[in-house]
């Protein structure tokens, strides 16, 4: 992490067995997603009783770049349902449980929007260049079939528009256009 993490008791004295606790489970959060900036966690007894039995709230809040920090906070209730007699090692527990499923979430859902590589070579088709007016800025390419397809300038990837000659053997891709198929993305393969 660039920036350490960081750990404040509120209204709740700091114990040292839950400082190592909380800076172990942060450890694990950094294996999972090696990304984070920070972390800060946060143990607050919000609330007490006569037998001690409201557990502190344990927030986390760890900050991703790009991203807005993924935080988590439960309330004591959370805790008094799951557990019987809830303590500060449980709500530690529960909050670094539920910040790690969100961080999993997280990553999958990062890499779920990075795309495949895409790749034109299975639509590649070769053409030669079959017919250039130089005071234009089209052109026709003749297919393996025989037939003829228009390419503007702007379809021009590798090579030189106004250095094309007839005869040129180009790679390109066939789209549809306004008025029916076009080359697009095409490449200079071999000088005739």
């Amino acid at each position: 992490m660039q920036i350490p993490v960081e750990i404040a008791f509120h209204n709740i004295d700091s114990l040292p067995w839950a400082e190592d606790e909380i800076r172990a489970r942060v450890a694990k959060l950094e294996k999972l997603y090696d990304r984070l900036t920070t972390c800060r966690v946060r143990v607050d007894q919000r609330a007490r009783n006569s037998n001690g039995t409201i557990p502190p709230v344990v927030r986390i809040e760890m900050s991703i770049p790009g991203h807005k920090d993924l935080v988590v906070s439960h309330e004591p209730e959370h805790l008094q349902h799951k557990f019987q007699a809830p303590d500060l090692h449980n709500a530690i527990n529960e909050a670094f449980r539920i910040a790690e499923d969100r961080l999993v979430e997280f990553k999958k859902q990062r890499q779920g929007r990075t795309k495949e590589p895409h790749h034109d070579a299975e639509n590649q088709f070769l053409g030669q260049v079959a017919e250039k007016n130089p005071d234009e800025d089209f052109a026709f390419l003749m297919t393996k079939e025989g037939g003829l397809l228009y390419f503007h300038r702007n379809s021009v990837l590798a090579g030189d528009f106004d250095s094309l000659e007839r005869g040129d053997v180009v790679a390109y891709v066939e789209q549809m256009g306004d008025t029916g198929p076009v080359a697009a993305k095409v490449r200079v393969k071999a000088k005739a």
